[in-house]
């Protein structure tokens, strides 16, 4: 007996939209029929697990898709779905699947397994200087497997929003180093290709250029069970003091003697659990953060 099987991952529009993209061999045979039923199989943060049925519709627009999906609360861009088809059965059954230990990105809680690469493109920040700045970075620069990103510098000015002039430079130079201040962003040497495409590390036949260099901040999520203050990606809404943490550097990176001296003055103190610094991380000491 047949059977389909096919992974998708979940994009903020999906989400949105409540649509889900569905393999072209499932719909060739569903197509035209009517609604189709479907069977959601998930965990709430990974936990309690819930068996939703219910009528979807299915369109074609650049790909086929489901329609009328009803999401549960706590889905997030970037999950993985797996859509599986029997021949035989009028019903498309769809699941998640749980992550291992659960993690934080960025102060947005994942509990199921997602693709580092669609998280961080699909990033949406409340609207702010340095929101613009780190969308731009995400959105359009170079993305690599575990989601980090770079983008050449000298490009920000155009695709920040920031506007033009002084004023525009002023504001855009405040909201790079705030980024840098707040642990986000690192600058780094690298390189554009004949095609415009920013390398890291440096490529020596290419032109050199001045890369920010992005990384998501991974940390264990809380158990559901557990307090938490997340408040997804605009946890930082509110002006607040961040403790000090560890962040992760752009490849052959070393912290510097600054932050080093930051480190282990938090260890002494108490602020922070480590008490060795892995290699390519660095610590980004307590600081205000603006909403």
């Amino acid at each position: 007996m047949r059977t389909v099987t096919r992974r998708v991952t979940l994009r903020r529009a999906d989400l949105e939209g409540s649509v889900c993209v569905v393999p072209e061999e499932i719909a060739e045979v569903l197509g035209g029929q009517g609604p189709v039923m479907v069977v959601l199989e998930h965990r709430v943060k990974g936990v309690t697990p819930i068996r939703e049925v219910f009528e979807a519709g299915l369109e074609q627009d650049i790909e086929w898709r489901l329609t009328g999906i009803a999401w549960p609360t706590g889905m997030q861009s970037g999950m993985f779905v797996t859509i599986s088809w029997q021949q035989g059965r009028d019903a498309v059954v769809m699941r998640t699947k749980v992550l291992d230990d659960p993690l934080r990105i960025d102060g947005v809680n994942y509990y199921h397994e997602y693709d580092p690469k669609v998280v961080t493109r699909d990033f949406d920040p409340r609207p702010s200087n340095r929101g613009q700045v780190l969308k731009a970075i995400r959105k359009l620069g170079r993305v690599f497997d575990d989601g980090s990103a770079v983008f050449p510098e000298e490009n920000l000015a155009k695709q920040a929003g920031l506007g033009r002039g002084q004023k525009g430079a002023f504001l855009l130079k405040n909201a790079v180093d705030q980024l840098i201040r707040e642990g986000y962003i690192t600058r780094v040497a690298g390189s554009i290709d004949a095609s415009g495409h920013p390398s890291y590390p440096l490529v020596e036949e290419d032109e050199p250029v001045d890369l920010l260099f992005y990384a998501p901040l991974v940390d264990p999520a809380p158990h559901p069970s557990e307090p938490d203050d997340e408040d997804g990606e605009h946890a930082d809404r509110r002006e607040h003091w961040v403790k000090g943490f560890i962040r992760k550097l752009p490849p052959g990176a070393q912290p510097s003697e600054k932050q080093m001296a930051a480190y282990l003055r938090a260890v002494e103190n108490e602020q922070i659990d480590e008490d060795a610094l892995a290699p390519g991380y660095t610590f980004v000491k307590k600081h205000h953060r603006h909403g």
